[in-house]
């Protein structure tokens, strides 16, 4: 495959904020991918574009001509890619350009994208899908409806919510932890989206009955907003059967040395975060827990993979798909999961490097989308070639089901 020339553009998300839309003409047609938005974003993670979105756009246009002269054949290849622009483009453009390459190499040679990754791959990973939000995707914002016509709109949205907003969209608190996860033990991807999206209709009749104040809105990953508190929401699903997992996000509420939360306003120290989590942990049987301190805390999340070895001790801040942060939390005994969303490092050659060191030391890998998503599928085919453990997707909403239905899409072939 042979580039002629390569753009870029900027489109909304389901957020209705801008990304960036990678095209690529070469001798064997044209193909484009998008990359998406993350709102909970870790300290550590590379800077998604080099200044700005429009200053990508100019600088992927200016190296357009750098690629006359390169035929890429195979996964490997993006190594020249990234000679070429890697310093001068941020994680999110480079994901982009490099998944419409893989787009290509794939269509010339009549393969699936997920085979340049892992030709031999076969298992497939066990859903994780977020039913109830708290934190930071769940702040006041336009609604649902809004959302689904401005994210396809070229016009700018008409509001912009505000970083500080601690309120949902009914003017009541609501959970400080971000996010509330089913976990179906089924082996079947086609199976466990089915479940999870029946699950998810129960909650809201459960909610409409435990929640006063729920009126029935979704926040930026479509799960449902509600004042409830942690526990509360924990109550709620326990009821479902299904095993549970939290993502914490607990470096969005970490604020002079202890952990704010607001429903109900109170503060916990690192010890007595322990604690809770543990609490939490032992009184709900949950089996996943991701970020439960705040990014640079090592320390932390060890003494709970300590007490509970058999959960799912999950870094996602704490790592951000950075090769070198994942050795460092494999030598403290850190975690036993790591978060991978290509879009934080931007280099697919990079996302490689950090799932071989996970497998290596045997670290669960959990593929992730993003809060502000676009309809790309590509992360079916990069979680199931780089066969990972689990793919946290949501549950539904057009532009996560786009990445679901094409792994069902995959599980069918076999």
């Amino acid at each position: 495959m042979k580039i002629k020339s390569v753009s870029a553009r900027a489109i909304f998300d389901s957020r209705k904020e801008k990304t960036i839309l990678v095209s690529i003409k070469t001798n064997v047609g044209e193909f484009s991918a998008s990359a998406p938005n993350g709102k909970s974003t870790g300290k550590h993670a590379k800077k998604i574009y080099k200044k700005n979105l429009e200053g990508d756009i100019k600088a992927i246009k200016d190296f357009s001509d750098y690629f006359d002269e390169e035929v890429l054949e195979k996964f490997e290849d993006l190594q020249r890619v990234e000679d070429i622009v890697d310093r001068h483009v941020g994680a999110n453009t480079l994901f982009a350009l490099e998944s419409a390459i893989l787009k290509t190499i794939a269509f010339e040679q009549k393969k699936q994208v997920w085979e340049l990754i892992g030709s031999s791959a076969k298992r497939f990973p066990r859903l994780v899908g977020n039913c109830v939000g708290g934190g930071m995707h769940s702040r006041a914002h336009t609604s649902s409806s809004e959302r689904e016509q401005g994210a396809h709109s070229n016009s700018a949205p008409k509001s912009v919510p505000s970083v500080d907003e601690d309120l949902n969209t009914s003017g009541k608190r609501k959970p400080d932890f971000q996010e509330f996860l089913l976990i179906p033990k089924s082996k079947s991807v086609k199976e466990s989206f089915e479940i999870n999206k029946k699950a998810k209709k129960e909650v809201e009749k459960l909610l409409e009955e435990t929640n006063k104040n729920f009126k029935g809105e979704k926040n930026d990953e479509n799960a449902w907003m509600t004042s409830l508190n942690e526990k509360e929401v924990l109550d709620v699903l326990k009821k479902l059967k299904i095993p549970l997992g939290l993502d914490v996000a607990a470096s969005s509420f970490y604020k002079r040395k202890n952990y704010q939360y607001q429903n109900p306003l109170l503060k916990r120290t690192t010890e007595e975060q322990l604690g809770y989590l543990s609490n939490l942990i032992k009184n709900f049987n949950l089996f996943y827990i991701e970020d439960a301190f705040e990014e640079n805390d090592f320390e932390s999340h060890a003494k709970l993979l300590k007490k509970f070895p058999n959960s799912l001790i999950v870094g996602d801040d704490l790592i951000v798909t950075n090769h070198e942060r994942l050795e460092k939390a494999i030598e403290m005994k850190s975690i036993n999961a790591v978060i991978v969303k290509p879009n934080q490092i931007g280099s697919l050659l990079e996302v490689k490097k950090v799932c071989e060191l996970a497998k290596k030391n045997n670290i669960k890998i959990v593929f992730s989308h993003r809060s502000g998503e676009t309809e790309e599928n590509i992360l079916a085919d990069l979680a199931f070639g780089f066969q990972a453990d689990f793919f946290k997707c949501g549950i539904d909403g057009k532009e996560r089901e786009a990445k679901l239905k094409r792994l069902i899409e995959i599980e069918k072939g076999f």
